[in-house]
């Protein structure tokens, strides 16, 4: 028997992170970097300055048209009709069953005609598929992720760090709203003020032609080098978005978790139908009997997704849904869901690390 190896994505800069030494694994089918330095170094390097992540992995969507708005009303959680051009907003796609079929993105680009969704690069497909099937009154959808670029500019300095390469306003663009425009000499860039490390900062996204990818690479690093900006990998992307207590698809939430679960109540709005409105309406007026929460190690030991949680006799209360060593408190955190009944902040509960219970506190989120 022949091994079958399976080919992994690139993305335009897969050479780039070569050329810099990252440490590179298959992420979502993608030969992604890992980290370049060392994950510490990187999240201080975001934390206190700026650093760059390539997430062009992640797919983008365009639905266009006078029904668009209709259709992400139906799917989103979110209240999209409250969206003005340049603003965009979280959300995530409910299943029918009251879970979660990703998180995602909704950009409005032109006010009930043009909206762009991102999604998780694992739920490309997926999502594609769930929109189309819920689609009944034919509206026009573009997948363009396979073509879109998108680097995360991340940091208390990254939009001082970019100003310079664009004649748009960036230092004082709101969070959650976008403009669009030249950038590093390209054109059609699109800047938002989001991200995915709470250290602020902006996401660009912009077409892969004609070596616009190695342009506004190239600009970048000659503008932000001499300034300290560090190229960062999709490890420290992982300890600083758990520092903020931002949900991960797949380990925080899933096709089995609710939103109201998830503290994701605040992008579930009842003023619109949507699918599972009358799930978590029921959940809404009669409490959850799972949250997710953060906790903070008091023992040491490191808590990994799909450990147990205790309670103080060894009665099983939850499971470890994301877990490491934060950079920034230089103690061990995680998150997980527990009981309803343990998951007041301060609450005592137990990890089980191999055969060991380690004593963990439920703590506020973010962390940092």
């Amino acid at each position: 028997m022949g091994i079958k190896t399976i080919s992994m994505k690139s993305t335009p800069f897969t050479d780039k992170h070569i050329a810099l030494g990252a440490k590179m694994a298959e992420f979502a089918g993608y030969n992604m970097p890992i980290s370049y330095t060392g994950i510490n170094d990187e999240h201080a390097a975001v934390r206190r300055n700026a650093g760059i992540f390539d997430v062009s992995h992640m797919g983008e969507f365009i639905l266009k048209g006078p029904h668009a708005l209709d259709l992400i009303q139906s799917v989103t959680s979110n209240d999209a009709a409250k969206l003005k051009a340049g603003q965009a907003q979280y959300s995530c796609l409910p299943n029918e069953d009251g879970g979660i079929v990703d998180d995602l993105l909704v950009y409005c680009v032109e006010e009930n005609k043009v909206y762009m969704l991102v999604v998780n690069a694992s739920n490309i497909e997926k999502d594609w598929n769930w929109i189309r099937k819920h689609d009944h009154q034919q509206v026009e959808m573009h997948n363009i992720s396979d073509k879109t670029c998108l680097l995360a500019i991340q940091g208390p300095n990254a939009t001082k760090i970019l100003q310079p390469l664009t004649e748009m306003d960036i230092l004082n663009l709101k969070y959650y709203t976008f403009v669009k425009g030249r950038f590093a000499g390209v054109d059609n860039v699109l800047i938002s003020a989001t991200g995915y490390t709470g250290a602020g900062g902006v996401e660009i996204y912009f077409e892969d032609k004609d070596n616009d990818a190695e342009k506004i690479w190239n600009a970048i690093f000659e503008a932000g080098g001499p300034q300290g900006l560090k190229p960062a990998g999709l490890g420290a992307r992982d300890t600083l978005r758990l520092e903020m207590g931002f949900c991960l698809y797949g380990n925080d939430i899933d096709d089995t978790t609710s939103p109201l679960e998830a503290g994701l109540g605040w992008i579930t709005r009842f003023t619109k139908d949507f699918t599972s409105k009358d799930i978590f309406e029921k959940q809404k007026a009669e409490g959850v009997d799972r949250k997710l929460v953060g906790f903070e190690m008091v023992e040491k030991g490191i808590p990994r997704h799909g450990y147990e949680i205790k309670d103080f006799e060894g009665n099983t209360i939850g499971v470890v849904t994301s877990g490491t060593q934060s950079p920034s408190l230089g103690k061990a955190i995680g998150m997980g869901y527990v009981r309803t009944a343990n998951a007041a902040i301060g609450s005592d509960i137990y990890i089980k690390v191999r055969d060991k219970l380690l004593q963990a506190k439920v703590a506020k989120i973010p962390f940092a």
